[in-house]
């Protein structure tokens, strides 16, 4: 039997160059394997920016499985998961959502992004009953909706007083999950993703590293800079842009916090490329060529 998903439940691409610590990418194999035989629910934790959606995606790409999103942020009323009434030309009808249609089908992994942030507190009580052993939920305009076999729910959250929003995680639900806790990636192998990705040399990726390092681990303000936003000064580096002009254009940071950044890596580096600022009238062919 074929098995024909919707544009919004298909298999996503391999990432070649997706690195995880050992003991995580070991567990999750054992926990595809599990769930061929029972239900399987998997949180993963962690610092803002350390790949754990990127972590989901991969999962399904690996084992070739049908994968969905569902932003758990935008739920503001129980029951929003599967649908709602609507109005049309006078008429209310019931339009149901795609999370039914995710859940039937075999061997999906659900994503259900930012577990911990929907607007309405009990707009999550649905999912008691479709993370539970039973895998099943009573849903008046669709009568019985049950979890077909092989299905694998993902939750992803950001914990801490400095995500506004965020609740604290229901005792009970997180009772139901698995939990993968991440961080960011070691800089050697993080410098390794950049090198692979965009092209760039050692050096340049070093002195990148070295500005984000100093950005993640600055104990009064610490910022969160994820593998993403590397990869995009990574990026704009291989299409010939200065480090200054990259990381300005990459980072959310004020100018001052990025000026002492510079400043403090041109000490180490002696590089005068990431000082550079030039002024030049902004007009056709005021450029070189």
């Amino acid at each position: 039997m074929t098995v024909k998903y919707s544009k919004q439940i298909k298999i996503p691409s391999l990432d070649p160059y997706f690195f995880a610590p050992e003991e995580d990418i070991d567990a999750l194999l054992k926990l595809n394997e599990l769930s061929k035989k029972h239900p399987v629910n998997i949180l993963i934790t962690g610092r803002q920016g350390c790949g754990k959606s990127s972590l989901v995606r991969q999962f399904a790409a690996y084992f070739n499985r049908p994968f969905a999103v569902f932003q758990v942020g935008l739920l503001s009323e129980p029951g929003q998961l599967f649908g709602e009434q609507r109005l049309k030309e006078g008429e209310t009808y019931y339009q149901e959502f795609l999370f039914p249609k995710a859940i039937s089908t075999p061997d999906c992994v659900i994503h259900l992004e930012e577990i911990n942030r929907p607007e309405h507190p009990k707009a999550l009580n649905e999912l008691f009953s479709v993370l539970s052993e039973d895998r099943s939920i009573w849903v008046d305009e669709l009568g019985l909706v049950e979890v077909t076999e092989g299905v694998t729910f993902f939750a992803t959250m950001n914990e801490g007083e400095e995500f506004s929003g965020t609740e604290t995680m229901d005792a009970a639900l997180r009772d139901r999950f698995y939990v993968i806790n991440m961080d960011y990636l070691p800089f050697d192998v993080e410098k390794q993703v950049l090198m692979l990705k965009t092209g760039i040399n050692e050096e340049q990726a070093e002195i990148i590293l070295k500005i984000i390092h100093k950005l993640r681990s600055d104990h009064s303000v610490p910022i969160a800079v994820s593998t993403r936003h590397s990869l995009m000064i990574a990026d704009l580096v291989a299409m010939g842009a200065t480090i200054r002009e990259a990381v300005m254009y990459s980072l959310q940071i004020s100018k001052d916090i990025l000026e002492s950044l510079l400043l403090s890596i041109h000490v180490e580096t002696k590089d005068m490329q990431i000082l550079e600022n030039k002024y030049l009238i902004f007009k056709p062919n005021s450029r070189s060529r």
